[in-house]
């Protein structure tokens, strides 16, 4: 009866919007992870820039994902669609001047302006147009649900997330062989110009968006804004759970050097799909096993499982142990991503979906920071000049295994209070 149930809503339950609005977030996700399958390689390795590529490659994750706190209010003033013309129309223009900066005929403009700075300014360009999607889509599928189709809605968003994720890595590792490193970066700009166009031809807004009525005044703005940042309880709530995402952007920071340098394999972009392939094959059914566990409990569970991949990983040095520790870790994650995405959007109010959504992904830009850093330490540390490269990720465990107990404080003596208060 699940199952029937769960066909129905494929064919009836979803909007044009909400269709169309996921795909979109597919070809992103194909573009952006097939970037950052090569973004920390290409700055540290090819752009020669050493640790300071890690630190960037942090930063830059940081800001795609912090700015949403900021353009999130943005988004509910001019609606998804201009939002999403906007975002598309950046990333173009900011994935193809990264690229620039590894091409030959780039050389002479970057060297004018200093490679360093040249970086940081178009990884930041690329960052605000990134800031925009997420509000959008999430918000689209917030507005285009309904409380018996949400967590499942949910679940499509997230499994093609993922399958961008494992598609983009793929596509970068022909582009990268047959092309040059710099090229992945290339694709992915022609990939966001197709969704710009897409979104021009396609993309409606859905019913509730800022475009079917009045716009909120400025003030309104920054007011919801300081009512979320003013809210300690969620804010907690958003600091506990970035430390798991400490431990996923490794897959992309430190993992390609391990892969490279002490397992000797040089298709790196391949191991990192493993974790988006997994995503794909157990979101859905996950989603179904958990969905009467507590939001907070699935979450809790869901890092504990997470940091026995890295366990596994740091203890048993082999590909064929990297790619099950990955799966591990995949499991964990799919017994909490969705669930996070509901329970925020529960908290939101209908008219601040995206403000709420924006914040949604503070934890992103937390853990993208802090594991940029967190990676240059660790392959100096323990890869380069170190004899014990598995303690990389027993450090990563260690996160999670503290996440863990936070968030299980979290539900005992915090999360209570929030529903009363």
């Amino acid at each position: 009866m699940g199952f029937k149930s769960r066909l129905d809503d494929l064919r009836h339950g979803f909007t044009r919007s909400f269709w169309v609005a996921n795909m979109l977030e597919l070809f992103e996700r194909l573009a952006f992870y097939g970037s950052k399958a090569v973004l920390a390689v290409y700055l540290v390795e090819k752009l020669g820039l050493g640790t300071r590529g890690s630190a960037l490659v942090g930063l830059y994750g940081f800001a795609i994902f912090f700015l949403p706190t900021l353009t999130g209010p943005l988004v509910d003033r001019f609606g998804f669609r201009r939002s999403l013309i906007a975002c598309f129309s950046i990333f173009s223009l900011g994935y193809f001047a990264i690229g620039l900066a590894g091409l030959p005929f780039g050389q002479h403009f970057v060297a004018s302006v200093g490679l360093t700075p040249y970086i940081i300014g178009v990884l930041m360009l690329t960052a605000f147009g990134g800031s925009l999607i997420k509000p959008c889509v999430v918000g689209t599928v917030a507005r285009t649900t309904t409380p018996t189709t949400k967590s499942f809605g949910y679940s499509i968003y997230y499994t093609l997330v993922n399958l961008g994720g494992a598609i983009g890595p793929v596509l970068a590792l022909q582009v990268r062989e047959g092309w040059g490193i710099s090229y992945v970066l290339v694709m992915s700009a022609a990939t966001s110009f197709l969704n710009l166009l897409g979104t021009l031809l396609f993309f409606r807004e859905p019913e509730g968006g800022r475009e079917a009525g009045a716009p909120r005044a400025w003030s309104q703005v920054f007011r919801d804004m300081g009512q979320v940042f003013s809210n300690l309880r969620f804010m907690a709530f958003l600091v506990i759970f970035s430390g798991f995402w400490i431990m996923f952007w490794q897959i992309f920071y430190g993992l390609p050097f391990y892969v490279q340098d002490f397992l000797h394999y040089p298709h790196f972009e391949l191991i990192e799909t493993v974790d988006a392939w997994s995503i794909i094959l157990l979101t859905v059914p996950v989603t179904a096993l958990m969905k009467r566990v507590p939001p907070i409990l699935a979450m809790s569970s869901g890092f504990a499982v997470a940091s026995l991949g890295w366990l596994l990983i740091g203890h048993v040095p082999t590909l064929e142990a990297t790619v099950v520790g990955i799966c591990i870790f995949a499991i964990g994650e799919s017994m909490q991503a969705p669930r996070f995405y509901e329970y925020v959007a529960e908290l939101a109010p209908r008219d601040q979906v995206g403000t709420y959504m924006g914040f949604a992904f503070l934890p992103v830009a937390i853990g993208a920071l802090v594991a940029g850093y967190l990676s240059g330490f660790l392959v100096e540390h323990y890869l380069r000049h170190g004899s014990r490269p598995g303690m990389m990720w027993d450090v990563l465990a260690a996160v999670g295994g503290v996440s863990t107990v936070l968030m299980l404080f979290y539900d005992r003596f915090i999360a209570p209070r929030a529903q009363h208060g």
